[in-house]
């Protein structure tokens, strides 16, 4: 009875988390609604809410997705309705609002209904801030077991995806993804350059542990966490090292999951070969799958699981 007690008592504060994300994530926002209002707004329930990171110069990665593991039009409503996978390209807006870049994805999105338009101006130097107002935007808007993100050149298999995910759906904190450490960078021609490269100790030095920035999932009270101090999380020069900062202090299970960091063919193929179908495929060197547009198909063909894979799963 003290178990299914803490359980309710967990429920309850997991759901004025999400009430108070919401509150927060309007206001920030620049929107004023009275409490009535809401009290009466509706989360839409949803499994998993899958944010594909993307830019303005992204159109032809995007395409490449929806022609391989992403299904489009009523396929997408489908999924999202009878099997609560929401998924959606995750992009802010141009330094000139309204210009020639914000209208061609507005156009894109009028005709493909897949991306979720962040309050944010668009930078590579950004993906921090990005990424926490992605998660905080996610939570104001879907009731969801798990927030996903991925970069829009990276492989995913969303059967094996929902079925990893739904083996932790009992576990309140949890933080998924291929947990790395690697070496903090101080000089400024390194790709990953990190300013405040002091703050992690002496020259050499790695970083905490903490999943690798091209897939990595949290679950609903984590995503409300960040939601609700959003203000004060503090944004390193990577979006992934930011994360993990943001949850290190934190009561969270980290699941090094290295399914969801498989290469590309022949890695994945010998892989799915074997019965291991990979969560994710994409090449370490590239940061994601090298030559992704041209590749993606290649890489679908043989690591793909299958279109219906993801129906069969029971959630």
């Amino acid at each position: 009875m003290g178990e299914v007690h803490k359980t309710h008592e967990a429920i309850k504060m997991s759901t004025l988390e999400m009430e108070l994300a919401l509150a927060r994530t309007v206001q920030s926002n620049g929107q004023h609604y009275s409490l009535e209002k809401l009290a009466n707004h509706t989360l839409q329930k949803a499994f998993v809410v899958i944010g594909i990171n993307t830019a303005f110069s992204s159109r032809k990665r995007r395409d490449s997705l929806r022609q391989t593991w992403m299904p489009k039009g009523e396929k997408l409503r489908k999924l999202e309705k009878e099997k609560g996978i929401v998924i959606r390209f995750v992009i802010g807006h141009s330094a000139t609002p309204g210009g020639v870049l914000d209208r061609a994805v507005d156009s894109e999105d009028a005709e493909h209904k897949d991306f979720l338009r962040l309050k944010h101006v668009e930078g590579y130097h950004e993906l921090s801030t990005k990424t926490r107002l992605y998660f905080s935007t996610a939570v104001s808007i879907w009731d969801a077991e798990f927030y996903l993100k991925v970069d829009d050149d990276v492989h995913l298999n969303l059967g094996m995806l929902t079925s990893t995910l739904a083996k932790y759906r009992s576990k309140p904190r949890i933080y998924i993804g291929c947990m790395k450490s690697g070496p903090v960078l101080s000089q400024k021609e390194d790709k990953y350059y990190e300013p405040e490269y002091r703050k992690f100790g002496e020259d050499g030095n790695k970083y905490f542990r903490h999943a690798t920035g091209q897939l990595y999932a949290i679950s609903k009270d984590l995503a409300a966490y960040i939601s609700i101090n959003s203000p004060i999380l503090h944004r390193y020069a990577n979006e992934d090292v930011s994360l993990g900062s943001w949850l290190l202090g934190l009561e969270v299970e980290h699941v090094d999951e290295r399914s969801m960091c498989c290469g590309t063919p022949p890695d994945c193929e010998w892989k799915a070969q074997a019965g291991n179908v990979c969560v994710a495929s994409f090449d370490w060197s590239c940061s994601g799958i090298c030559n992704s547009v041209r590749r993606m198909k290649e890489v679908h063909d043989s690591c793909g699981e299958g279109e219906g894979a993801v129906w069969n799963v029971d959630l």
